[in-house]
């Protein structure tokens, strides 16, 4: 229920502000574009460390421009995440490991901290923030290439403790900061860097405990040395994921009954 109250939230938000700024009389744009950069995760595997085991990113933006200091943007963003107890040791004695592929849609208000528009000759550069939501589907995979969630490696497929096959798909809060540059009258050019909240704890396919049968089970314990109930993951912190990289866009004017000359910006 927690999930719909902030996805509730974050929705009458961007309402909100879109009806409170689409009456004004603004020089609306759209700029479409594409995106790349890297990819990484933090979650049981990798608990605290930005950037580590980062993957190629990319994907593709359309941006509306409302205002010289609002936009809204709708992004599909597609890169690897990766985890290994090897490279982190987030936990000996466990050695887990993982690779997944996000691919997550995602629609964000951005707040321009001056003014700001593409082919400007004043306002052509801008620090910003934004904020949002988000859906995204994962697939997490052993290193081998195993499909980690049909095994049910947390005991899922004999439903031990009531645990049942978790869905490779959730909802994402997505936030971050970026900077904007307008290169002409129609390209722009964004470094952004955006993390994504999500309600899932299984992108690593890493949440609770050990089961009965794991003992047998080389992909939930490939040490062969724990039992059921003993500690895997930590099921009360969730997983995150960012996509950090640069944004080249093409800026197209859209019908504006006052015919601001934006050039003159």
């Amino acid at each position: 229920m927690r999930v719909i109250k902030y996805l509730k939230y974050y929705i009458l938000v961007l309402v909100f502000i879109f009806v409170g700024l689409s009456g004004k009389s603004q020089p609306k744009t759209l700029e479409i574009g594409l995106f790349g950069g890297t990819s990484y995760y933090i979650g049981d595997l990798n608990p605290a460390l930005p950037y580590n085991m980062a993957q190629f990113g990319y994907g593709a933006v359309a941006r509306l421009n409302v205002s010289s200091r609002w936009a809204f943007k709708f992004s599909y963003s597609r890169g690897k995440v990766k985890g290994d107890d090897l490279k982190t040791e987030a936990v000996t004695n466990r050695n887990l490991n993982f690779v997944s592929v996000i691919n997550d849609f995602s629609l964000v208000a951005e707040f321009n901290f001056w003014e700001y528009f593409t082919g400007s000759k004043k306002s052509f550069f801008t620090p910003y923030l934004f904020g949002g939501v988000g859906f995204f589907t994962f697939n997490p995979k052993a290193f081998d290439g195993t499909a980690l969630q049909p095994l049910g490696t947390e005991g899922q497929n004999i439903a031990f403790e009531g645990r049942t096959p978790y869905a490779k798909y959730s909802i994402a809060f997505p936030f971050g900061f970026g900077f904007k540059y307008s290169i002409n009258e129609r390209i722009g050019l964004a470094f952004e860097w955006g993390m994504r909240k999500t309600f899932t704890d299984y992108i690593d396919d890493v949440s609770t405990t050990y089961y009965t049968n794991s003992i047998n089970d080389p992909y939930s314990d490939p040490t062969l040395s724990h039992d059921a109930y003993e500690q895997r993951g930590n099921r009360k912190t969730k997983d995150w994921y960012n996509f950090t990289g640069i944004t080249l866009t093409y800026k197209i004017d859209l019908y504006n009954k006052n015919k601001c000359n934006v050039s003159k910006w």
